[in-house]
């Protein structure tokens, strides 16, 4: 038997159908209310509002549950890689080894940029912001595969695999070519022997004369960091791709808007307040428990603690904890200040009252500032390397949008504030 919602508005009741999705979520469709009724829903910056049916990520907040396609994020982190993650999250499985292999290849194959894209870097000033340019550059970079970026729906879903491989690969090229830009540095080739993260490292952080030493395990730790933020369910970038994908935008542009939603601080630049903050509770001091005490009395702002979705413990926050300790140990400095700073502020979280009560958990921003710093990566940085990880993710959420045949563009409404009528008044009459 079908379940409806019966909503009722003055002496009128209207039917509302009942999604439920394959984890028991339900939702009640609205989406002809407007029309039977006059009326619309209300819903503040959307925290209560399903904007879509996606089949990419599962969230639930309340249990600390993250499972990309269906698999937990722990089994993935444990067993899988970053590629083979994103061929799940884009393509709907898990990989045989050839089909991994096969895209591997492509991936590799497509890491170098057009010479004439080198270019472009000389029109920056050298102080831009590495976010400006790297949401530039993905925009450029579509007219150097006009077959690829249409604007023709189905022409650009025809190519759609060959976009894929060069906007996964390219990403981290052209974030590795801002960087030496702005440390005054030749641009660095890709290798095709590397692997993805190691190929990433040695185009930031190599020589003419001298090729990057990985001994620390940094690349395992970057492939990580990457996977795990792959994709996150309707968050403000993502969405934002689903947005400008809905106007029938090709993939280029929907993904180089999506690094401009992610730019702001509530949303990518939120590890990078991590380490400022830790870096501040060393400069005054502190091992983080004067800094505890403040922050419970409202005095001081905690950063990298709650989340807008879990309201448990972030998944990838225990993942990439242990990972921070493995690297920093690695490099020797398995007694960094910011890494014990960080141990006494997440235990504070387990144990106290306030946080718990509060669930004020660790989330993923927590460590993966201190990783991001052990890598090298200059915190200005951080976000680019949120960019590069969340690709996959905006990839599979802008296929979902330009297959669908039924989609409509997005066009959200709202309930006007404003002034009522007036008459035009001339300007010498003001």
């Amino acid at each position: 038997m079908e379940e409806n919602v019966t909503l009722k508005i003055g002496d009128k009741s209207y039917e509302c159908p009942v999604i439920t999705g394959t984890e028991n979520e339900k939702a009640f469709d609205i989406r002809k209310i407007r029309a039977e009724s006059g009326y619309i829903s209300y819903d503040e910056s959307y925290g209560n509002t399903g904007s879509c049916q996606s089949e990419i990520t599962f969230i639930n907040g309340e249990k600390g549950i993250l499972r990309y396609r269906g698999y937990p994020i722990e089994d993935l982190a444990e067993h899988s890689s970053f590629l083979e993650s994103t061929y799940l999250i884009i393509y709907g499985e898990l990989p045989t080894q050839s089909q991994l292999d096969a895209f591997r290849n492509k991936v590799r194959d497509s890491a170098e940029v057009h010479v004439g894209m080198e270019h472009h870097f000389d029109g920056f000033p050298t102080g831009s912001h590495p976010m400006a340019i790297l949401s530039a550059m993905l925009n450029s970079l579509g007219c150097y595969y006009p077959e690829m970026s249409t604007n023709n729906r189905q022409q650009d879903l025809e190519s759609f695999d060959d976009a894929v491989a060069v906007l996964l690969s390219k990403v981290r090229t052209l974030a590795a070519m801002s960087y030496r830009m702005q440390v005054g540095k030749h641009f660095i080739y890709p290798k095709h022997k590397l692997r993805y993260s190691e190929n990433f490292l040695h185009m930031m952080f190599s020589d003419p004369y001298q090729d990057y030493d990985d001994s620390s395990g940094l690349a395992h730790a970057l492939d990580l960091f990457f996977l795990l933020h792959a994709d996150h369910e309707q968050n403000c970038s993502t969405s934002t791709v689903r947005m400008v994908a809905s106007g029938g935008a090709n993939l280029f542009a929907s993904v180089s808007a999506g690094v401009c939603a992610l730019w702001g601080p509530l949303h990518g630049g939120a590890n990078q307040a991590v380490i400022r903050m830790l870096q501040e509770i060393h400069d005054s001091g502190d091992d983080g428990r004067r800094f505890i005490e403040s922050a419970k009395s409202g005095d001081a702002k905690l950063m990298g603690f709650g989340h807008r979705v879990y309201k448990n413990y972030d998944p990838r926050a225990r993942i990439l904890g242990k990972a921070a300790e493995k690297v920093l140990s690695a490099i020797g400095y398995e007694d960094d200040p910011l890494l014990n700073i960080a141990r006494n502020l997440e235990q504070a979280a387990l144990e106290d009252d306030y946080f718990v009560e509060r669930k004020l958990y660790p989330n993923v921003d927590f460590y993966s500032g201190l990783i991001l710093k052990a890598a090298g990566i200059p915190p200005e940085f951080f976000t680019v390397m949120f960019a590069i990880g969340r690709m996959p993710g905006w990839l599979a959420n802008w296929h979902e949008v330009a297959s669908d045949e039924k989609a409509r563009i997005h066009r959200p409404r709202q309930v006007y504030q404003g002034p009522g009528v007036r008459d035009y008044v001339p300007i010498e009459n003001r």
